[in-house]
C-alpha cells in the first residue's frame, strides 16, 4: 500500500511541475512577444519617445515649410518635394547650378544640437550637409560652415582628391576623413547624425561614429590652415557658435528625408 501512495504522490508532483513549467513558458512567451512589439514610425514623423525627448521635425514630407534659399526669401524652384523627400533636381552644371537653384537652409539658427536625417545620392552625384552656417551677401554658405560630405564615392572624382579620403561621404569636407568609411552605394539610403555641443562635433554614419573634432581650438586652427579653405576665406576657421543648417545644390540629383533635430 505504501508503494501505491508513493507512486501516486510522484505522479501528482510530476503533473504539478509540468503545469508550473507550462505556465512559466507561456508567461515568458508573452513577455517575449511584448518585447518584440515596437512602434512603427512612418517616414518624416516622430516616435512617441522622440516627442517626449524634445525632437522636432524640420521636414514634414509634404511641403517646403521652414525652408528657403540661402540669401533668398523663397524656396528655389530647383528643389522639389518628391515622394516624401526633399529633392534637389540636378542641373548637370555642378556648382554653377540652375538659374533658380542653389543651397537651401532651414530658417532658424541652432547652436547645441543633435541632428538626424537620411540621404540618397544619384550615380556620380555630389552634395553636402552644412551646419553652423551664416548668410553673407553674395557668399555661398560653404564659406562659413563646416560640411558633412554627401557623395557617390565610387564614381565622383572628389573621392580621390583631398587627403586620406577627406572628401568622401561622411567626412568633414576637406578636413577629416570619415573612418570607418561605411557609406552605402549610390541609390541607397544612408542615415547620418551630427552632434554639436559647446565646440565638440561628432559625425555618425549608418550607426557608427566616423568623425570627431573640436572647434575653436589650436588643433582646429592648424587643421584649417592645412586645407584649401584659407585661400578661399581667410576667416573660415572662425565658425560661429550659432548658425543655419543647410543642404547643398551641387548640380546633381540628391534626396533627403526624416530630417529632425533636438536642441541641447
Amino acid at each position: 500500500m505504501r508503494r501505491v501512495y508513493l507512486l501516486l504522490f510522484a505522479a501528482v508532483l510530476s503533473f504539478a511541475t509540468a503545469c508550473n513549467s507550462g505556465t512559466k513558458k507561456t508567461d515568458e512567451t508573452k513577455e517575449e512577444k511584448t518585447a518584440k512589439v515596437e512602434e512603427v514610425v512612418p517616414d518624416n514623423a516622430l516616435s512617441a519617445a522622440e516627442k517626449g525627448a524634445g525632437w522636432i521635425l524640420l521636414f514634414d514630407g509634404k511641403t517646403s515649410e521652414g525652408w528657403r534659399g540661402v540669401n533668398k526669401d523663397h524656396f528655389p524652384a530647383g528643389w522639389q518635394i518628391v515622394d516624401g523627400t526633399l529633392m534637389c533636381k540636378g542641373s548637370g552644371e555642378g556648382e554653377a547650378g540652375a538659374e533658380d537653384g542653389g543651397d537651401i537652409i532651414y530658417d532658424k539658427k541652432f547652436s547645441n544640437f543633435h541632428l538626424k536625417l537620411d540621404w540618397k545620392i544619384s550615380e556620380g552625384g555630389n552634395s553636402g550637409i552644412f551646419y553652423l552656417g551664416q548668410e553673407k551677401e553674395d557668399w555661398p554658405i560653404w564659406k562659413t560652415a563646416p560640411e558633412m560630405q554627401v557623395l557617390d564615392n565610387e564614381r565622383h572624382p572628389d573621392a580621390m582628391l583631398g587627403k586620406d579620403g577627406n572628401r568622401m561621404a561622411g567626412s568633414l569636407y576637406d578636413l577629416i576623413p570619415a573612418k570607418p568609411q561605411n557609406t552605402k552605394p549610390a541609390g541607397q539610403w544612408n542615415s547620418i547624425e551630427i552632434i554639436s555641443y559647446k565646440g565638440t562635433v561628432v559625425h555618425k554614419q549608418n550607426g557608427e561614429v566616423v568623425v570627431e573634432y573640436h572647434l575653436w581650438t589650436d588643433d582646429w586652427n592648424n587643421l584649417v590652415a592645412d586645407s584649401k579653405f584659407p585661400g578661399l576665406n581667410e576667416n573660415w576657421a572662425d565658425v560661429a557658435k550659432e548658425g543655419y543648417f543647410g543642404l547643398q545644390d551641387h548640380g546633381d540629383d540628391v534626396w533627403f528625408k526624416n530630417i529632425k533635430i533636438k536642441e541641447m
